[in-house]
């Protein structure tokens, strides 16, 4: 998908404030985690994918709609980066009452893609 927004900051908040839809949330995941999409063959190519996602998803997952790939997701995210929304961006969260799955989920992707941002900035 050619027409993703930036990685960076204002993109992450974009995904916390609700203002990125799930589907390109979900596309910025992918494309991060190395899955593309080949036109010629309308298939999933998976031979960029990091570790073992795509054997577990040969098809890219929808991470907001479902809590498998969520919790791998999470789990993917080192130990010094899992606070990166409070320590990099002053996020507290959502307020009691005003979140669902569907927000722990977005601000899961978006500690994931920050924490990727973290970590391939500095190489």
């Amino acid at each position: 998908m050619s027409n993703l927004p930036p990685l960076n900051t204002d993109t992450i908040w974009a995904i916390l404030n609700e203002k990125i839809d799930d589907a390109m949330v979900n596309h910025l995941v992918w494309h991060y985690l190395g899955y593309r999409y080949d036109r010629a063959t309308q298939t999933w190519d998976i031979s960029r994918v990091v570790d073992d996602w795509g054997e577990k998803y040969p098809e890219p997952p929808d991470f907001i709609a479902n809590r498998p790939p969520t919790v791998k997701l999470t789990r993917s995210i080192s130990k010094e980066n899992k606070q990166l929304l409070k320590e990099k961006l002053g996020f507290k969260g959502y307020k009691l009452g005003e979140f669902g799955p569907r927000q722990t989920r977005r601000a899961t992707a978006a500690n994931w893609l920050l924490s990727y941002l973290e970590t391939h900035e500095t190489n």
